[in-house]
């Protein structure tokens, strides 16, 4: 099977990276702080809330940047709330937003009201002007039981778009092969994801030198610090970290000195319309 680097024209040994900043639409500091790394840094796509609270003013930014949708069933912070777009009961917790755990969420979700509400998310996305590049789930809840992957990869059909699926490691957990189904399906997927999760720039350099052939997605959440992120949840001087180390030369270095070659999601998606074997 030809790889997605000799599709794009390159050795079939050069390691592929997308770059995502994640978390578009969160707030104004993850806003700016995507925005940022965009422009100025290593980024090279980024993953939108639309139930978020802050996406509609992400949307009033957009540029024909590369972004996904990343689509949103929990809202997993104590103080900071957002819920679904659609009349959806069972995607409720007690306060009025989403489920705070992809436990609590799959324990009380209708597949129906899934469906209706990942579908207008999506939708509400191409309706505030964007280009979506592909999707993904926050927290992983809406591709980790069976039911819920159905309706993501029909959307992904549906609209021709790529796809970010957990590791291979994680299917035990799950039970069921989905990196397999999407394949079969003719669904482009990276090879593996990297999900950052803390502040410590060296395991982002240990990434990349350890890249390998094949697509891989970098998944951070930059956010520039202000004193509502420090409000809206626990881990802002891991989100201004990982703006930092975006915008840092020895993010840029350390992708050069592997040989890697940074595409985008909008590259996926256009060897996936493409029909190319993947």
């Amino acid at each position: 099977m030809t790889s997605a680097a000799e599709h794009l024209g390159l050795d079939p040994a050069t390691p592929l990276v997308i770059v995502t900043a994640d978390e578009l639409g969160f707030g104004y500091a993850s806003n700016e702080g995507v925005r940022r790394s965009l422009d100025h840094g290593a980024a090279t796509s980024a993953g939108l809330m639309v139930p978020a609270p802050w996406a509609r003013a992400a949307s009033a930014a957009y540029r024909g940047q590369d972004v996904g949708v990343s689509l949103t069933l929990n809202a997993e912070h104590d103080l900071y709330r957002w819920g679904p777009i659609t009349h959806a009961p069972s995607l409720l917790d007690g306060d009025g937003g989403f489920p705070r755990t992809p436990a609590d969420l799959w324990d009380h979700a209708d597949v129906d009201e899934v469906r209706r509400e990942l579908r207008a998310q999506l939708e509400r996305a191409v309706l505030w002007g964007f280009d979506v590049s592909h999707i993904s789930s926050h927290l992983e809840a809406a591709v980790m039981r069976p039911e819920f992957f159905d309706v993501v990869l029909d959307l992904a059909l549906d609209y021709s778009l790529a796809l970010r699926l957990p590791n291979e490691d994680v299917q035990d957990d799950a039970g069921f092969p989905f990196r397999q189904l999407a394949l079969d399906e003719g669904v482009a997927i990276p090879d593996r994801v990297v999900v950052f999760r803390g502040p410590s720039a060296p395991d982002v350099l240990q990434a990349i030198a350890d890249l390998e052939p094949g697509v891989t997605e970098l998944v951070l959440r930059p956010a520039v610090d202000t004193d509502e992120l420090r409000a809206q949840t626990t881990d802002a001087d891991e989100r201004v970290a990982h703006l930092a180390a975006l915008c840092s030369g020895e993010f840029a270095d350390a992708l050069s000195a592997r040989g890697a070659h940074r595409i985008a999601w909008r590259d996926l998606r256009a060897l996936q319309r493409s029909r190319h074997d993947w």
